[in-house]
């Protein structure tokens, strides 16, 4: 198998080409670490490839169990969940810690069948929505070198774009699964709040905002990680309902005629920009197509509000976890092991009061009302997934010393179309529909009522066969790499 055969299958072909016994576990591993090679240099997605592993399924014919039995995967390198391995977060405040005990979502992964064979890059603690770091360097988008991958999943994002590996995980407090899914012109859902466990290190991650998950290329790669990781563990704080059946079921299965809203402009008040619009009307023009009833609608809320309750969320949760973890480290939180950012952060987050994330409690939950309220007249909400075009690396400067409100306010024209739905734990997908005038890929988000992940697989399903995307390549790709005809077999 050469690496233009083994990037242009998902990881559901992968998986039944090894159960053909037509490609072995180890011939896909020798593929991932040869895309690594090819890319890895530009792209800085991959910030440790497992090698040794890689070669030791090589040496082992036996398939592993699971429906994605013996399909390459990495882990973003935020406290990812995998003992014995190096697990540094995208910060100096990290370097060369190990990681102590597994999680249930890295078991899980591992049941599914899939391969661990590397170590993604993220955001410094996940903080940005994009993978620019002191510690580690910058990940750009495999389709622009000059521009940002995202975050805080980004290297997940970028692999998966380039080809490296079919899938890989992600995690989502603000729009970290889908910020870099639209930027590198892949699948990133982010599922309903419960609907994957935290078991047993964390009950809810980020007081309830923090989801993790997967990044695809397919909608049904998408569905099939989806039953293989959701589902409770012993200990949760609630039970999310199960879907009725299946999630890989509801891929091509009868959409009927939804109820769908769209609106284009930013909830921050920014102005919409042009060229990401137009994607969203094309979109919205489609779904008429396809038999839905669209309008042009949208929540109403005030932004403000909701900017001061992110901003006390997450500071307190950043200055919480810090101020944990830095003394087991045996180091101090200071401009020496922390960006400029995450150290405002850090530091508005301990003078955050226990009232304040009360009422941070209370305008979440009258945001939650207002989108409940919408969803009981509308299945689904169409969005841009960026409210701009893919920003050009440095637009960040992780050395600058910038409050965290600021910080938010800075990056709502492109993001604020995103944390609400973390808030309110709504799930959420983005599907990289559109392209730009300059081959930028523009991410188009379709979200819907609590627990409702099996109805946005099904419209996903529909989108992605109406405006298929496969056939496309990033000009970082390791199908055309120098050695993209390299055989490993």
């Amino acid at each position: 198998m050469n690496l233009e055969e083994y990037s242009g299958c998902d990881a559901t072909a992968l998986a039944d080409l090894v159960r053909r016994g037509e490609v072995t576990a180890g011939e896909l591993a020798a593929c991932a670490m040869a895309g690594v090679e090819t890319v890895n240099g530009t792209l800085n997605a991959v910030v440790e490839a497992f090698g040794a592993r890689a070669e030791a399924l090589a040496a082992d014919a036996t398939v592993p169990p699971g429906p994605f039995g013996g399909v390459p995967t990495m882990l973003k390198d935020l406290f990812h969940g995998e003992a014995g391995t190096l697990c540094e977060n995208g910060s100096r405040l990290s370097s060369g810690w190990v990681a102590r005990s597994d999680s249930e979502f890295t078991a899980r992964i591992r049941a599914s069948g899939l391969v661990n064979l590397g170590r993604t890059t993220t955001s410094e603690f996940g903080l940005m929505g994009t993978t620019e770091t002191l510690a580690v360097g910058a990940t750009c988008s495999p389709w622009s070198a000059s521009h940002m991958a995202g975050g805080s999943s980004g290297g997940s994002a970028a692999a998966v774009g380039a080809g490296i590996i079919p899938v890989a995980s992600a995690s989502d407090g603000g729009g970290s699964i889908r910020i870099p899914a639209s930027a590198c012109g892949v699948v990133g859902l982010k599922p309903s709040r419960g609907r994957v466990t935290w078991a047993p290190q964390v009950g809810e991650a980020l007081h309830g905002w923090a989801v993790h998950f997967m990044v695809s290329r397919s909608v049904r790669d998408a569905a099939g990680l989806l039953d293989c990781l959701s589902g409770p563990a012993a200990g949760d704080p609630f039970v999310i309902a199960p879907p009725e059946r299946p999630y890989r079921a509801e891929v091509g299965a009868p959409v009927g005629r939804l109820r769908i809203g769209w609106c284009t402009d930013p909830w921050s008040g920014d102005g919409a920009d042009p060229e990401v619009a137009a994607a969203t009307e094309a979109t919205a023009t489609l779904l008429a197509e396809l038999g839905h009833e669209v309008s042009t609608t949208s929540p109403t809320f005030a932004w403000d509000p909701f900017l001061q309750a992110m901003t006390d969320v997450w500071g307190a949760d950043l200055a919480s976890m810090i101020d944990g973890f830095a003394p087991a480290l045996e180091r101090e939180a200071n401009s020496d092991t922390l960006e400029g950012p995450t150290l405002e952060a850090v530091e508005y987050g301990r003078r955050v009061s226990g009232v304040q994330i009360l009422q941070a409690g209370d305008r979440v939950n009258m945001l939650a009302r207002i989108l409940g309220d919408y969803f009981a007249g509308h299945d689904v909400l169409l969005t841009p997934t960026l409210g701009r075009l893919v920003a050009p690396l440095g637009t960040y400067d992780p050395t600058e010393r910038v409050g965290l409100r600021e910080l938010f306010a800075t990056w709502a024209p492109w993001e604020s179309f995103l944390p609400v739905f973390n808030a309110t734990g709504l799930p959420a997908i983005t599907l990289p529909l559109h392209w730009s005038a300059g081959g930028l890929p523009i991410g188009m988000q379709f979200v819907s009522g609590f627990g409702n992940e099996s109805l946005l697989l099904r419209l996903a399903s529909q989108l992605e066969e109406a405006l298929p995307w496969s056939g496309r390549r990033p000009s970082l790709h390791i199908s055309t790499a120098e050695s993209g005809s390299l055989d490993v077999r």
